[in-house]
């Protein structure tokens, strides 16, 4: 007893509504610049940096860089100062640092 009415309406995708629209393509935020892959912002950079570590123990400052490879000790105490993590390094714990300006 149904009766034919013909194909169903598709829903038409605008661009607008999944946020193309929104965005301004020239002069991005620096938000979504953050967020985006290193190779795919607007001007292409690093996430990697280098940075002052002070140890917690004498107080010494050390350069480390930000994605260790291998474990970073004090020149002095010994004491542990990054470990690698396949990432960013993980700090320990009462360490302080400093980013240095580029």
């Amino acid at each position: 007893n149904a009766e034919y009415m013909g194909p169903k309406p598709v829903l038409a995708v605008v661009p607008y509504a999944m946020g193309f629209k929104d965005d301004n393509l020239l002069f991005p935020s620096e938000e979504t610049e953050r967020q985006k892959h290193k190779k795919k912002r607007l001007i292409q950079g690093q996430n990697s940096y280098f940075m002052d570590v002070k140890c917690p123990s004498c107080f010494a400052i050390t350069i480390v860089f930000s994605h260790v490879s291998r474990v970073v000790v004090c020149a002095s105490c010994n004491s542990v100062l990054a470990q690698p993590t396949g990432g960013k390094s993980r700090l320990t714990e009462g360490s302080s640092f400093r980013r240095k300006p580029e």
